[in-house]
């Protein structure tokens, strides 16, 4: 119950989903948590089902497209709590309907992720700096994707710009390990939040389902834990490091599900 105690934590897009589970689980392991999101109402939801279940939390609102509401954020933690020990850039995403293949890519929609994802990168992480140095270190945990790792037939932006930020996490562990900051990404899989399921048809889960080494897909709070150890002092000798989180499916061969359905039954 103890593995943040002390420790101020910020966490975008903490509003839902993700960000919601990992703000819920950091605060049980007694961090005060900045509860960070573009929805204000959202926000101001989970830190008060924080404080209504024993732990401290607060809300606000933040664009982290805008650097001046971005700085706004870091302040507002440091001056509730004092300090900053960890920041979590979990914002991002891309619009699939937009993001396509190179040829029927919308650049605009190519610009609007680089924002999302890279400039709040690296907006929140300038900001965050100083006062994780302040503090004699801290962690940077930044959301990547699988689609950093691989390439697809789709979503030509969102694993151009989720491979930026698994290095933007190498250049800052390099940066700034010696000031005692570690930075490190997380990148999950298919994960079974709102959004997948409001969006995606029960046969289009089984299917990816069917590209994982397990049989089922992961939760909000499966990489909500992974973002709690990277947060805590149980990772201190990562950084620079980039966390899967995918039920195994940069493991497979794209064959093994087939191949699967040959073996007889185990007796």
């Amino acid at each position: 119950m103890d593995r943040l105690r002390d420790k101020v934590v910020i966490i975008t897009g903490a509003g839902s989903g993700i960000g919601r589970a990992a703000a819920e689980l950091m605060s049980r392991e007694g961090a005060s948590v900045l509860v960070a999101d573009h929805d204000a109402a959202a926000a101001r939801a989970v830190a008060d089902g924080i404080g209504d279940g024993g732990g401290r939390a607060a809300s606000c609102t933040v664009d982290v497209t805008d650097d001046d509401s971005v700085a706004a954020m870091v302040e507002t933690a440091v001056r509730e709590y004092g300090r900053l020990d960890v920041l979590c850039n979990h914002v991002g995403g891309t619009d699939p309907r937009r993001d396509l293949d190179l040829l029927r890519l919308d650049m605009v929609e190519f610009q609007r992720a680089v924002d999302l994802n890279v400039r709040s990168t690296l907006t929140g992480t300038r900001h965050a700096l100083p006062h994780l140095i302040d503090a004699g270190g801290g962690s940077i945990v930044n959301t990547a994707s699988v689609a950093g790792l691989l390439g697809d037939a789709l979503q030509t932006a969102y694993g151009a710009v989720k491979a930026a930020v698994i290095n933007i996490t190498r250049y800052v562990a390099v940066q700034y390990g010696p000031q005692g900051v570690r930075c490190n990404a997380v990148a999950p899989g298919a994960v079974m939040t709102p959004a997948l399921r409001d969006n995606l048809p029960v046969e289009a889960i089984e299917r990816l389902e069917g590209h994982n080494a397990l049989p089922y897909l992961g939760t909000p709070e499966d990489i909500g834990h992974a973002m709690l150890f990277l947060a805590s002092e149980e990772s201190r000798y990562m950084t620079g490091q980039v966390l899967v989180v995918d039920g195994g499916m940069t493991c497979q061969a794209p064959t093994a599900p087939d191949r699967r359905d040959l073996l007889p039954p185990v007796q």
